[in-house]
């Protein structure tokens, strides 16, 4: 059983960054992805070897990397919106296919709270 524990989370006001991060000691295809209250488990970026892919809501501001020395993966999200605010998940996909789609991802941490506000 795979163990995933994300941190980073906090308070910022819009326009500021932080960056989340998540270790893993597998080596896996890994995404992020976020549940604002009262709506769905939304992807938001993930990556596989020198790949990643990213939400359209995200592409620009935030990038995803990793640190295999360190068992890390990183989140990078800049320019920070209201609407960003969520828990935010890391996912680890077995199957090392580079996805969207969450239930293809078999691991996942207990999330971290983000909040963009004045």
């Amino acid at each position: 059983q795979e163990q995933l524990v994300e941190s980073g989370g906090g308070l910022v006001q819009p326009g500021g960054s932080l960056r989340l991060s998540c270790t893993v000691l597998g080596r896996y295809a890994m995404g992020w992805f976020r549940q604002a209250p009262g709506k769905e488990r939304d992807f938001v970026a993930a990556i596989w070897g020198g790949s990643t892919i990213y939400a359209d809501s995200v592409k620009g501001r935030f990038a995803i990397s990793r640190d295999n020395t360190k068992n890390t993966v990183y989140l990078q999200m800049n320019s920070l919106k209201p609407e960003d605010t969520a828990v935010y998940y890391c996912a680890a996909n077995t199957l090392n296919s580079l996805t969207t789609r969450k239930a293809l991802y078999d691991y996942w941490g207990q999330g971290t709270q983000v909040t963009v506000s004045s």
